[in-house]
């Protein structure tokens, strides 16, 4: 049997009902062109993705996990690789969905990979610790509600599916867990200049606790030019309005720039 190993983050699920579900929340899966699982281990979600009809692959960066799923799983394709370091546009067949439950301690730079590939990646179904769940599916005003939470709601639309406790898990984490549905909403490119976009909202929740109008200073300097948004803080704007705040905030450096 496979030792769940503490540096890889490593919680192995032991419950069939909850690896059942998560694979049940796949959206359309006859509509995926690559169905790709990150951290698979003793193949609690591998052996449902299996029996399906549909172009399946998983990352693994575990030796002994690898061994045991070629024994069990023959017939399934594991890459023996870091799936942060990996370009997921160069699959054949797309869009791609990203499953799994995550280990921990990737599971945030496992989002932003969702992010970069938002093209490529039309979904994501995964369990996360349940604090970053919820962070992810916050909608504006709630204190949870921060960089991740603006930035995958832009490109997606996210469902808290349910929390999974503890006891679920071999060995049991000291937290609960939460599954989280991303699916890629209609946007192609946002309404602003997406890389100042970034910068912005990233800027803003660095100094969460000031207004806009001090944060935005880190990025435009003097402020000479006043806007409503200055006066809120970051967790009480929506994505719309980060977009808006985006437009102003350029319009302001194109001034500066041309009046220098």
């Amino acid at each position: 049997m496979v030792k769940p190993k503490k540096h890889l983050g490593q919680h192995f699920l032991k419950d069939e009902s909850i690896s059942q579900e998560i694979v049940s929340s796949v959206n359309e899966i006859e509509a995926i062109g690559t169905v790709l699982e990150i951290g698979p281990g003793t193949g609690a979600l591998t052996k449902y993705f299996a029996t399906k009809k549909v172009n399946f692959l998983a990352f693994e960066v575990d030796k002994e996990s690898i061994d045991f799923l070629s024994i069990n799983y023959p017939s399934v394709k594991v890459l023996n690789q870091d799936v942060l370091g990996y370009d997921l546009s160069s699959f054949e067949f797309k869009p791609v969905a990203i499953v799994g439950n995550f280990p921990y301690n990737i599971s945030s730079q496992i989002l932003f990979k969702a992010i970069e590939y938002r093209y490529e990646v039309n979904q994501l179904v995964g369990m996360f610790q349940k604090e970053v769940a919820e962070r992810v599916a916050s909608p504006p005003g709630s204190k949870k509600y921060g960089i991740l939470s603006v930035l995958i709601q832009a490109y997606f639309n996210v469902e808290y599916l349910f929390t999974v406790h503890e006891e679920s898990f071999i060995p049991p984490p000291k937290v609960k867990s939460g599954v989280i549905r991303l699916l890629r909403n209609d946007v192609s490119k946002l309404d602003c200049d997406e890389k100042l976009f970034f910068k912005i909202v990233k800027a803003t929740f660095n100094q969460r606790r000031k207004m806009i109008r001090n944060s935005i200073k880190t990025i435009v300097g003097k402020l000479e030019s006043e806007h409503e948004l200055f006066s809120k803080r970051p967790e009480q704007l929506s994505v719309q309005n980060f977009i808006t705040l985006t437009n102003f905030t350029e319009s302001i450096i194109k001034t500066s720039n041309s009046n220098q």
